[in-house]
């Protein structure tokens, strides 16, 4: 089965929608220049409810970070009660290094090569240790923004960082509309929608959530 990731998640209420549309992981945004940002103390009261309603049947929760400090990093993640974290911005791989395991890097390649190069650099010696998180997520390149665009990451540049990668996770402008396409043309191990199923930026719509799920789902059987 894909993967998927919805992320940007700033409620209960929408965490919640996603789960019971059959979300398997949810991200949260601790960027504080992204209009998806929630500030760690909603954010505990979110991964909060969502333990108290569905127990151990709890997706995996991961923050979503881009240029934060290791030490900044592990804090959020013990305070808010996170599985991962997903390095958005221009880390090191030292810098992935120090999650001891416990995240993976998102890259924004502008090319073919340069798909290969980021996943070489990355890979393989920083997998998560977590099989059910992704080893690398392509997200569409922005000179300026980390993720969260609504622009798509081109197939070719996709399909060459999968080479390397053993479970990638795809990003980038999927909608409910296009996603099944870019699973066939691509077949990722797993895919991450933010915006595309948003009725305005942080709030999900339930019909797209459903939608896109659905999409992806038809595939499998």
């Amino acid at each position: 089965m894909t993967t998927i990731k919805i992320c940007g998640i700033t409620t209960l209420d929408n965490a919640l929608l996603c789960v019971e549309a059959g979300a398997d992981l949810l991200g949260l945004n601790f960027y504080p220049k992204s209009p998806r940002y929630v500030a760690p103390e909603r954010a505990r009261a979110i991964t909060e409810g969502l333990l108290r309603a569905l127990g151990d049947a709890c997706p995996l929760l991961v923050g979503v970070f881009a240029n934060a400090s290791a030490r900044e990093i592990a804090h959020i993640i013990w305070a808010v009660g996170l599985d991962a974290a997903q390095l958005s911005g221009d880390e090191t791989p030292d810098a992935l290094a120090d999650l001891g395991g416990r995240g993976f890097k998102a890259v924004h390649p502008s090319s073919r090569d340069e798909a290969l190069e980021l996943a070489g650099r990355f890979l393989p010696d920083q997998l998560p240790g977590d099989k059910r998180l992704p080893s690398l997520l392509v997200d569409a390149y922005h000179k300026d923004l980390y993720g969260g665009t609504g622009e798509q990451a081109s197939v070719d540049v996709a399909l060459a960082a999968k080479e390397i990668a053993p479970r990638l996770m795809l990003a980038g402008g999927l909608t409910p509309e296009n996603v099944a396409g870019r699973v066939r043309a691509i077949r990722p191990w797993g895919v991450d929608v933010a915006s595309g199923v948003e009725r305005a930026p942080g709030v999900k719509d339930a019909a797209r959530v459903r939608a896109f799920i659905a999409a992806v789902r038809s595939l499998e059987g």
